[in-house]
């Protein structure tokens, strides 16, 4: 099995998004409401992950302060992040278990341009092997780092509370419930993901759900 479509473009994103539409009227409905979907593509690598294990379980906020101190002490690649002492990493503002999970990061050694060449769940694999690593972040990165268009994170409160209401379900998927249902929107998942967060977010500022 291959690697399967790159979204490379915001022309990728709207052929999905138009496909979508096609396939489901609610879909259709929210895009005339929504508008263009964001491309949302970002860089990969070490760094990229380092940044999501500090981003975990704080604040927005926080977790750039953290990274802005990190980068003062040129502490974001992963031999500087190997060699660093406890202290140095916690002055940076890390918890004992991030440390963890930063240093496990580093130790991993993951070949980062050999992940761009094999498939989605091989992807996912590696990277959640990694302590600290877990199947949403995992996830997220296959879809915005690396550009795959068939990868969902229906581990997202986001995306379930989005298919909730775009959908009328009595109450918010499961996990397992959105996977499954997310199987629908093949090859396009990570299109469908952009449009049910690009929805959240316009239903949550017109009715105040928190």
């Amino acid at each position: 099995m291959g690697v399967g479509r790159i979204i490379k473009t915001d022309a990728c994103v709207a052929e999905g998004a138009a496909w979508l539409a096609a396939q489901d009227a609610r879909f259709a409905r929210a895009l005339d409401e929504i508008g263009p979907l964001p491309l949302r593509l970002r860089s990969d690598g070490f760094e990229q992950l380092l940044s999501a294990i500090i981003s975990q379980q704080v604040s927005v906020a926080s977790a750039q302060a953290i990274w802005r101190r990190l980068e003062a002490a040129r502490l974001t690649g992963p031999r500087k992040v190997l060699w660093a002492s406890e202290e140095d990493l916690r002055a940076c503002g890390l918890s004992r278990q991030k440390i963890r999970y930063a240093k496990a990061l580093a130790e991993a050694r993951i070949d980062y341009p050999a992940l761009r060449e094999v498939p989605d769940a091989e992807v996912v694999s590696v990277l959640t092997d990694v302590t600290g690593i877990g199947l949403w972040t995992a996830e997220v990165y296959a879809m915005f780092s690396l550009g795959r268009a068939d990868v969902f994170a229906p581990g997202d409160l986001a995306l379930q509370e989005a298919a909730k209401l775009l959908f009328e379900l009595e109450a918010r998927p499961s996990e397992r419930a959105l996977r499954a249902m997310a199987a629908e929107w093949t090859p396009w998942r990570s299109v469908a993901a952009r449009l049910l967060w690009a929805y959240y977010r316009v239903v949550k500022d017109r009715e105040g759900i928190r």
